[in-house]
C-alpha cells in the first residue's frame, strides 16, 4: 500500500476479483487479501444470469466461461408427480447472454483470477484483516493486517476499503454497520455428483413435496447437484450418500439413484441486507452487503454487479471525478439488492409450503402462470437483472441543456425518445457498420468494453459540422477527468461520400440498424452511456457547433462539469 490514492479489497472471490479487475482496466491500482490458502476449489453458486454475465463480458471473462459453462433452457416446477409449470430460457432481448449459464463458482473464481494477474494484479493469500478503524468523523480508515510471513501484523491507511469478505465480513462488523434480516428455520442440503435414471440435462427441476423441497440442476460435463430442505437438527457435516440416497428415492421420481457425489455440504441459509452499503471511505459488496436464498442463483448474480458498479466509480474519482460519485453506490446497489432478496425469498417461501389449502393455491397459481407465459415474462426478467433500475440516482442527472446547464428529469419533453432515452435505463442495442476506429459491429458490442461511452448522432450520412462536432467532443474529453477511459463515437445513418475521415480520436460507425439515429430525427444528439451501458446523460440542439458547449457537463460521471 504505496500511498493513501489506493483501494484495498478484503476477499477474493467473484465480488472481490471483479472489482479489482475493473479497477485495473480503468487504470487504478488495488491490493486484494483473502484469509484462505488460494482460490475456491468447492463448486458453490452455480447459475450466471444474463446481468452478471454482462459485467464478466466487461472484465473479458464472459467467453471464456460460457466455453465451461451448460446452458440452461428452462425450469419446471412439479407436485405429486406432475409438472405444474414451466418457465423456458433463451427470450430474453438486447443481450449476448439470453440464457442462464451452469457454471460452478470455483470455475467462475478461477478464470477471474487469471484475468487479475493479467491485468497486473495479484491476490495476496493467508492474510487476514485483523482489524479495521475508521477516524472521527469517518474521513479516513486504517486497517490492520496479518500475513503468512509477519510476526507482526502491519497497519496501512488505504484511500478506500472494500469489504467483499462474504457473509461473516469483518469489515462490516468494523464499522459497526448492521446486518438485518432473518434465519430461514430450515437445514438445507446439497451434493454434486453422478446420477442413474432418467435426469434432466438441460433444465433445472423443482419437486414441491409436502416432506420439503428436491432441486436438481444438471452440471457442465456431466452429473448433476441435488439440494434438499429439511428441519433443523444442529447437525452440520454434510450427509452421506445413503442419506441423500433415502431424500432423493422419497422426493424424486423412481429409479433416481446416486452412484457417487464428489461434493457434499450442510448449510443454513439467512435472508438478510446491510443497512448501509458505506460508511466513510469504507464500502460494502457482494454477500458482505447482502445474502440470500439460493432460490433463482441471485447472490453471486448480484454481487459481481455490485462490484462493478462501485469499481468504475471508485476509478473516476480517483482520476479526479467529483467524490459526490461514490454517494450513488448505495443508492443504485441497495435497491437492487433488496429486490434479489424479495425475489428469493418469494420463491423460497414456495418451497416449503407443505399442505392444506396455501399448497393447492401454490399449485393452481403456478398452471396458470405458466399456461398464460406470466411465468417466462416476470420471472425471467427478474432473475436475469439487466434492467439496472437507476431512475432515482443522482449519478444519472438526464436530459441536459445544450450550454451545459443542470440536468433535468424530464427527459421525455420529446415523446418519440421517451424510452430509449430514459436516464439511469440500458440503451437498447442496434447494429452498426464500423468505419473507423472501432470493429464493434454493434453498440453493445461496443459498450462490452466497459468504458464510458460519448455518442454523437446525427441524422442522414453526417456533414463537415457533425464530423467537427465529434472532434470537439473528443476535444473536451481529452481535458476530462476520465479521458483515457472514454470513447468518442460518431453515429450516423448513411456512408458519407468518400467513406469518411479515419483519422483522429474519433470512432465513426454507419447505424444499419436505425436504432440510434432515430433518436436524432428532430435535431443531433450527445448522450454519455457509463461503464455499465445505462443512459447517464444527454443533450440536443439543432446547431451542431452549439451542441458541443454542453459536452463538459456530459463528460463527467457525476453529472458536473469537469
Amino acid at each position: 500500500m504505496r500511498n493513501q490514492e489506493s483501494v484495498l479489497i478484503v476477499g477474493a472471490g467473484p465480488t472481490g476479483l471483479t472489482m479489482a479487475c475493473t479497477l485495473l482496466q480503468h487504470g487504478v491500482e488495488c491490493r486484494v487479501v483473502d484469509r484462505r490458502k488460494g482460490p475456491a476449489t468447492e463448486p458453490k453458486a452455480l447459475i450466471l444470469w444474463s446481468g452478471a454475465l454482462e459485467v464478466l463480458r466487461r472484465v473479458d471473462v464472459a467467453d471464456c466461461l460460457a466455453k465451461r459453462a451448460l446452458p440452461l433452457a428452462g425450469a419446471s416446477y412439479w407436485s405429486n408427480g406432475k409438472r405444474i409449470g414451466q418457465v423456458r430460457f433463451g427470450s430474453l432481448a438486447d443481450t449476448a447472454f439470453p440464457r442462464p449459464l451452469c457454471v460452478p463458482q470455483s470455475i467462475t473464481e478461477g478464470m477471474l483470477y487469471s484475468r487479475l494477474r493479467k491485468l497486473g494484479g495479484d491476490v495476496e493469500w493467508n492474510t487476514t484483516l485483523v482489524e479495521a478503524r475508521l477516524a472521527d468523523g469517518a474521513g479516513s480508515v486504517t486497517a490492520t493486517l496479518s500475513g503468512p510471513d509477519s510476526a507482526t501484523p502491519s497497519t496501512v491507511s488505504p484511500r478506500w476499503l472494500v469489504g467483499a469478505d462474504g457473509s461473516h465480513s469483518k469489515v462490516r462488523e468494523a464499522t459497526g454497520i448492521a446486518f438485518e434480516g432473518s434465519t430461514y428455520p430450515r437445514d438445507f442440503l446439497l451434493g454434486d455428483g453422478e446420477f442413474s435414471g432418467d435426469l434432466p440435462m438441460d433444465e433445472a427441476q423443482y419437486h414441491l413435496t409436502p416432506e420439503g423441497v428436491l432441486v436438481v440442476v444438471p452440471l457442465p460435463g456431466g452429473g448433476h447437484r441435488v439440494f434438499f430442505d429439511r428441519d433443523v437438527t444442529g447437525e452440520v457435516s454434510p450427509l452421506s450418500d445413503d442419506d441423500l440416497q433415502t431424500l432423493l428415492t422419497a422426493r424424486g421420481p423412481s429409479g433416481w439413484q446416486i452412484r457417487h457425489t464428489s461434493w457434499r455440504s450442510t448449510f443454513r441459509v439467512h435472508t438478510k441486507v446491510a443497512s448501509a452499503f458505506r460508511s466513510g471511505p469504507v464500502f460494502l459488496a457482494g454477500d458482505a452487503a447482502h445474502c440470500h436464498s439460493p432460490a433463482g442463483g441471485q447472490g453471486l448474480n448480484t454481487g459481481v454487479q455490485d462490484a462493478f458498479n462501485l469499481g468504475w466509480k471508485l476509478a473516476a474519482v480517483t482520476h479526479g471525478a467529483d467524490p459526490a460519485l461514490l454517494d450513488s453506490y448505495e443508492v443504485e446497489r441497495r435497491p437492487a439488492a433488496l429486490r434479489a432478496l424479495r425475489n428469493s425469498d418469494r420463491q423460497t417461501q414456495l418451497w416449503m409450503l407443505r399442505a392444506g389449502p396455501k399448497r393447492v393455491l401454490r399449485d393452481t397459481a403456478l398452471k396458470l402462470a405458466s399456461a398464460t407465459g406470466a411465468l417466462d415474462r416476470k420471472m425471467v426478467p427478474e432473475l436475469a437483472q439487466l434492467d439496472p433500475g437507476l431512475e432515482s440516482s443522482p449519478a444519472v442527472p438526464g436530459r441536459l441543456s445544450a450550454a451545459g446547464g443542470g440536468g433535468s428529469r424530464e427527459s421525455d419533453t420529446q415523446p418519440d425518445r421517451k424510452s430509449a432515452l430514459r436516464p439511469g435505463v440500458r440503451l437498447p442495442d442496434t447494429s452498426w457498420h464500423p468505419l473507423s476506429g472501432t470493429s464493434a459491429g454493434s453498440l453493445h458490442e461496443l459498450l462490452a468494453a466497459g468504458r464510458h461511452t460519448l455518442l454523437v448522432i446525427v441524422g442522414g450520412a453526417g456533414t463537415a459540422d457533425a464530423d467537427r462536432t465529434a472532434e470537439r467532443t473528443a476535444d473536451v474529453v481529452a481535458r476530462s477527468s476520465v479521458a483515457d477511459q472514454t470513447d468518442v463515437v460518431l453515429v450516423t445513418g448513411r456512408w458519407p461520400e468518400g467513406g469518411g475521415d479515419g483519422s483522429g480520436p474519433v470512432m465513426r460507425v454507419v447505424d444499419t440498424g436505425q436504432g440510434l439515429v432515430s433518436l436524432a430525427e428532430r435535431a443531433p444528439v450527445v448522450i454519455y452511456v457509463r461503464p455499465d451501458g445505462a443512459v447517464g446523460a444527454w443533450s440536443s440542439h439543432p446547431d451542431l457547433p452549439a451542441l458541443t458547449s454542453g459536452v463538459s457537463v456530459l463528460t463527467d460521471p457525476a453529472g458536473r462539469a469537469a
